[in-house]
């Protein structure tokens, strides 16, 4: 198969990585050489580290590097089977890209994006023929994350779903079929995670260290959540915050935080800027903050409840609108963003009744439609079902 990638910045490169290593002649465009000439030497020196660890073989990595050739004229992607954009998240400037990229390619050549949280039909309607257009959500970095969510719009031929899911498992990925809807299933199901410990801080409960720990010591997650956004960065977290709420028409579920925002203002970025939520040295390694951590356990155990029933609450809900299966809201939530758990096998092992307790304590102390229990939790307790 021949692919096309367009972008060559993290994500773009890191596509390129995964269609090469399975054996797909790769040709990765962008405008600027200098960005196709960083992507090169990063790609030798990611494919080196692999050969000292003995991942690949030497044989393996030549074979990957002569796979991906680096072009910068659109033109060139033309005898594409598929191509994947990978550029920034703005809806004009994508649909600009692929209107002049469908006036090169073959008719049957299938037009992918790789955003995050963008409409897909409205990318398609750039196209000709936009039954060809489809979502393919990597998630950084791609060739280390399992999951990749596909994401069919209203316009695309079911022939153009099953040649985008049998290439994406053809590439050892894990597929999570997903509705058009914004944040698709991980960045609309993982708001809380940001969202609830913000409003948590804000509350002037908890500091970010112990909101931090009560995530990581009681749920056994890899990161706290402002450690994450701090990894992530703050900026780039923020709008995909506000993206998701203003396509929601402000349902308050996904509202930003003024924090978050601020803190955007400020320059305090997280890792990249060496100050977010937590201050960095020049190795981008956090300085100790363990002296801000409070010692409650009681504390710990009502934030680390109350942020897990919202993720839990906010999986039943996109299952309930039909968003994505169960199955593949779980895979999402573990293979794309490292959660210990299942959100839906979760609630199966503590229980159904125990998490509309939590949501309705939420509501009767608060009166926000932030804290609404999903109608599918309710239905399960009505019928005693379980998700799983």
């Amino acid at each position: 198969m021949n692919v096309g990638i367009i972008g060559s910045g993290t994500m773009g490169s890191g596509i390129a990585q995964v269609a090469a290593t399975s054996g797909c002649k790769v040709k990765l465009y962008d405008t600027s050489q200098e960005a196709l000439d960083k992507s090169k030497v990063a790609l030798q020196k990611v494919l080196a580290r692999l050969v000292v660890k003995g991942r690949i073989s030497d044989p393996e990595k030549e074979s990957i590097q002569s796979h991906i050739s680096y072009v910068s004229n659109l033109k060139d992607l033309s005898d594409s089977n598929l191509t994947i954009e990978a550029i920034i998240e703005n809806l004009e400037i994508k649909k600009k890209v692929f209107f002049e990229l469908e006036s090169y390619v073959s008719d049957d050549c299938i037009i992918a994006s790789n955003t995050s949280s963008l409409s897909i039909a409205s990318i398609a309607s750039s196209l000709q023929k936009p039954e060809r257009c489809i979502g393919i959500h990597f998630f950084n970095p791609a060739p280390l994350m399992k999951l990749v969510e596909v994401i069919p719009a209203i316009q695309t031929s079911n022939e153009v779903l099953k040649v985008a899911v049998a290439t994406i498992n053809d590439w050892k990925k894990t597929v999570a079929i997903a509705k058009d809807t914004p944040g698709f299933i991980v960045n609309r199901v993982a708001r809380p995670f940001y969202g609830e410990s913000l409003r948590i801080y804000e509350e002037g409960l908890a500091s970010f260290a112990t909101i931090d720990w009560s995530l990581k010591s009681l749920g056994h997650f890899r990161m706290g959540p402002f450690e994450l956004m701090d990894f992530i960065g703050n900026d780039v977290n923020y709008t995909v915050t506000e993206t998701v709420f203003t396509a929601f028409y402000f349902d308050p579920r996904y509202k930003p935080a003024f924090t978050q925002k601020r803190f955007a203002e400020a320059g305090y970025l997280g890792r990249k800027s060496g100050k977010g939520y937590y201050d960095y040295d020049e190795n981008g390694k956090a300085i100790s903050n363990e002296n801000e951590k409070s010692h409650d356990s009681e504390l710990e155990k009502q934030i680390f409840e109350r942020v897990l029933v919202m993720l839990i609450n906010e999986a039943a809900d996109a299952l309930f609108l039909n968003i994505a299966s169960a199955q593949d809201i779980d895979n999402a939530m573990t293979k794309g963003v490292n959660y210990p758990k299942g959100l839906l096998a979760w609630a199966d092992e503590i229980g159904v009744d125990w998490c509309i307790t939590k949501m309705d304590e939420l509501y009767n102390e608060y009166h926000e439609d932030r804290y609404r229990c999903s109608p599918l939790l309710r239905k399960m307790k009505k019928e005693n079902k379980t998700f799983f």
